[in-house]
C-alpha cells in the first residue's frame, strides 16, 4: 500500500480558483507530486474551529460558501466530493485513542480552506474527503498531537492537509495598500526566513512556539487559526519526519502562500 505524507498549503482567498498566480499554479500540480492517487483526503481548515474537535461525517458533506463580497461566481460553485462516514469513525476513534475530546458532525460540509484547494488538484472531485477541526482555544502542543494521531492514516493511502495560510494578517492586507505583485515587507519575510531554518531543521518544539519566538510573529499572525494546520501537518508527518519546501510565493506583500510537505 502507498504512504501519502502530510501536506500544509496555504488557500489564500476563494478567488484562488479564478484568478491566475503562482499559488493557484502550485495547486493545480499538486496531485503530480503524490505517490498515489489518495484513497481519502483528511483536511484540518482554519476555517473549521470547534471544541471538541469535530469530524465531518456525511456522505455526501455540501460546498460552504463561507464568505462575502466575492465575485458572483464563487457562489454557484460546488465540489461534490463525497465524504466517508467509515473513515470519520475511524478518526474518531483514532483521536479518542489519543486522548483527544471529539465529535462527529453529519451535518457539516466542506468550507473554502477545503474545497478550494482540492478543487484545483483534483478537479473530478472523485476522492473522499473528511474534515477535522483545529479548535483555537488549544495550545499548538494540542494541535500537534492531533495530527501525530491523524499520522497513522498515512499507510492507508490517506493523504493528510492541513489548509491555513503560513502568514495572515488581514489587518495589514487591507490598511497598507500592497499591490497584487507587491514584494514581502521585512516584517514577512523575517518571519518566514526564521520559519524556514527552524522546519528544514526539524525542530518542531521552535515551530509549535514560532508566534512567540520569532521574528513578527504576531504581526503575521494576530490570530492563530490560519497557522495551526500547520502544527497539525508537522505532527501528521512524525517527529522523524523529514520536511520539503513545495511552494513559495506572495500576494499583496503581506500574504505568503507558502506549501511544505512532511514525511
Amino acid at each position: 500500500m502507498n504512504r501519502q505524507p502530510a501536506l500544509f498549503v496555504s488557500h489564500g482567498a476563494p478567488t484562488i480558483v479564478i484568478d491566475n498566480s503562482p499559488a493557484r499554479d502550485f495547486l493545480a500540480g499538486l496531485a503530480g507530486g503524490l505517490p498515489a492517487r489518495p484513497d481519502a483526503v483528511v483536511l484540518i481548515s482554519a476555517h473549521h474551529d470547534a471544541s471538541p474537535a469535530s469530524i465531518t461525517s456525511s456522505a455526501q458533506p455540501t460546498t460552504i460558501h463561507d464568505f462575502g463580497g466575492f465575485p458572483e461566481v464563487l457562489y454557484r460553485m460546488r465540489y461534490p466530493a463525497p465524504g466517508s462516514p467509515e473513515l470519520a469513525r475511524r478518526i474518531s476513534l483514532l483521536l479518542h485513542n489519543a486522548g483527544i475530546a471529539n465529535r462527529l458532525d453529519a451535518e457539516r460540509g466542506l468550507d473554502h480552506g477545503a474545497w478550494t484547494p482540492l478543487m484545483l488538484a483534483w478537479p473530478d472531485a472523485g476522492i473522499p474527503v473528511v474534515q477535522v477541526s483545529i479548535n483555537s482555544g488549544e495550545t499548538p502542543e494540542y494541535h500537534y498531537r492531533l495530527g501525530q494521531a491523524l499520522g497513522a492514516l498515512r499507510d492507508s493511502n490517506i493523504l493528510v492537509i492541513g489548509s491555513g495560510a503560513i502568514t495572515h494578517n488581514l489587518h495589514a492586507y487591507f490598511k497598507g495598500g500592497y499591490a497584487a505583485d507587491a514584494p514581502a515587507p521585512p516584517f514577512v519575510t523575517e518571519f518566514l526566513d526564521w520559519l524556514d531554518v527552524h522546519l528544514l531543521a526539524g525542530d518542531h518544539q521552535a515551530v509549535l512556539h514560532a508566534i512567540g519566538r520569532a521574528p513578527h510573529g504576531t504581526g503575521n499572525h494576530p490570530t492563530m487559526d490560519h497557522i495551526l494546520p500547520l502544527f497539525v501537518a508537522l505532527g501528521a508527518g512524525g517527529e522523524e519526519g523529514k520536511a520539503t519546501k513545495l511552494h513559495a510565493s506572495v500576494e499583496h506583500g503581506v500574504l505568503a502562500m507558502d506549501a511544505w510537505r512532511f514525511d
